[in-house]
């Protein structure tokens, strides 16, 4: 009887894509057949702890392999774009890590080729795929919060700091993709100020407070750093009837809603003013399962259904654009920019 199981590839099983391969090399329904990896002591790691993957330091050599239909790659962000076009090129789909790209041109032209080969690309936005962040998705589509006035997001901690991109392109892709699935639209405009304390003449910002522009009138606070004393993963959404927060640091609390608002009077006064509200808090059970072991999970079911997959290349290609217009306002002292289409 043949082998019914999705064989699939990493490339890069360094800090980050040695969790790709742990979960994919136990994941049921999948063959985890390549690893591809220059650095030795990575490869020698893999060879240790999985020894029925091939390991190899050469790409092509993975994608020459007809039984691999899918290849994750788990690099240093600047090889995402040309490793990601080899993958395409060569008729396999491909789970690409965040950001897709580090040029928005580079981003679409994945997107491009993608399409033109009928392939699933899909890019590692990891927090789409918390149980949390998708009963969160849950509850503002369902109307319960309201409209959707402003979301806050904050993603700080002491460390890890990167000298080949700041703070800003290093966390904010999960908080841009978060924000832009909770609202449902495109991100139009940015503002971002920031400073570069620790690596001062390389001007690499280590703290970034930026503001995105959403259509529709939507507004997403983005507050982003590694040089801060304490460990922050929060994300807060404010509606028009309730409030939620979605904290990532809580062991058991993750999800919060409040009954919380303000209430104009029917019959406004100065004397008056606005009515503040305040109701229940309810923290709904969520059962909680590994967010990189879901976005493998949906990456398989693209890959086996041809559907289009949360977090696919569109979105990445919108996260990109966004960043970069935040780049751009960064350099001109946060100045508001367009994000660019």
């Amino acid at each position: 009887m043949a082998d019914e199981r999705t064989g699939l590839a990493v490339v890069g099983s360094g800090s980050w894509g040695r969790n790709h391969v742990r979960s994919l090399a136990t994941m049921p329904g999948v063959e985890l057949r390549w690893v591809c990896e220059k650095d030795e002591a990575a490869a020698q790691s893999v060879r240790a702890n999985h020894p029925g993957v091939q390991v190899t330091r050469d790409l092509e050599q993975v994608l020459a392999d007809d039984a691999v239909k899918g290849v994750v790659i788990a690099t240093h962000a600047p090889s995402h774009a040309p490793l990601g076009k080899m993958v395409l090129a060569a008729g396999k789909d491909a789970l690409v890590e965040k950001p897709l790209a580090l040029d928005p041109a580079d981003a679409a032209e994945l997107v491009r080729l993608a399409d033109e080969g009928e392939r699933i690309l899909m890019v590692g936005h990891l927090l789409l795929h918390h149980p949390a962040v998708e009963a969160l998705k849950t509850l503002v589509d369902s109307g319960e919060l309201g409209d959707i006035l402003y979301v806050v997001c904050r993603r700080l901690n002491l460390g890890v700091v990167r000298q080949n991109e700041n703070a800003w392109w290093s966390l904010a892709p999960h908080d841009l993709s978060i924000a832009r699935y909770l609202l449902g639209t495109e991100p139009v405009a940015v503002s971002a100020t920031g400073g570069a304390f620790l690596q001062t003449e390389a001007g690499i910002e280590d703290v970034v407070f930026a503001t995105v522009r959403f259509a529709g009138d939507r507004l997403a606070h983005v507050h982003v750093s590694w040089l801060d004393p304490h460990k922050t993963r929060m994300l807060t959404v404010v509606g028009s009837k309730k409030m939620a927060v979605f904290d990532d640091t809580s062991g058991d609390q993750k999800l919060t809603i409040y009954d919380k608002g303000v209430e104009p009077p029917k019959s406004l006064t100065y004397a008056e003013g606005v009515r503040v509200r305040t109701g229940d808090i309810r923290i709904p059970a969520i059962r909680m399962s590994e967010p990189l072991r879901r976005e493998h999970e949906a990456f398989v079911r693209a890959i086996e259904t041809r559907e289009v997959p949360l977090g696919d290349g569109r979105s990445g290609l919108a996260v990109v654009r966004a960043l970069e217009a935040g780049s751009r306002s960064l350099a001109a002292g946060g100045s508001e920019m367009q994000v660019r289409s």
